[in-house]
């Protein structure tokens, strides 16, 4: 039997959220061509963020790792509202834009986005490999440790 995007997400246990709506003038998608577009996720779960504060100044690299794994989770949510519920038409993921709250002195975004990296290749499978950007910014809508943005290849 071949696994699907769903099974995978039923055995790790995650089940998409109702993808969130806009909080300011944009909307949370594009789709054009064979592309689809998401806007930047945070970290929400349940409707709040879940993990807020900057990377080096309180927030962990684990609970950062986490914060990228929501946001992807919710790149998901967005995928599937986009996709009027059929993930099978993603072809690929293309690319990851992760920014990650940090203090000056912190230099492990990259970690920090493999929450997320890993976490969508789990799922996608070879069609979660992707290129990706991991930028230290000094603040994220609200204080949002992490929030990304992704580009998919869609049928």
């Amino acid at each position: 039997m071949t696994e699907t995007i769903e099974s995978r997400l039923a055995a790790a246990g995650i089940t998409l959220p109702a993808a969130a709506a806009p909080a300011a003038n944009y909307v949370p998608f594009v789709m054009f061509g064979s592309s689809l577009q998401t806007s930047g996720q945070l970290p929400l779960e349940a409707g709040t963020v879940a993990v807020a504060g900057k990377l080096g100044m309180g927030v962990s690299l684990e609970d950062g790792q986490r914060a990228a794994k929501l946001c992807a989770v919710n790149i998901l949510a967005q995928a599937n509202a986009a996709l009027g519920g059929d993930l099978t038409r993603i072809v690929r993921l293309l690319k990851l834009t992760v920014f990650v709250a940090s203090a000056p002195d912190f230099t492990e975004q990259h970690k920090v986005a493999n929450g997320a990296s890993d976490f969508l290749v789990e799922i996608l499978g070879d069609a979660g490999r992707h290129a990706r950007s991991a930028v230290g910014v000094p603040a994220l809508p609200l204080d949002a440790a992490v929030e990304i943005e992704a580009l998919f290849e869609i049928r």
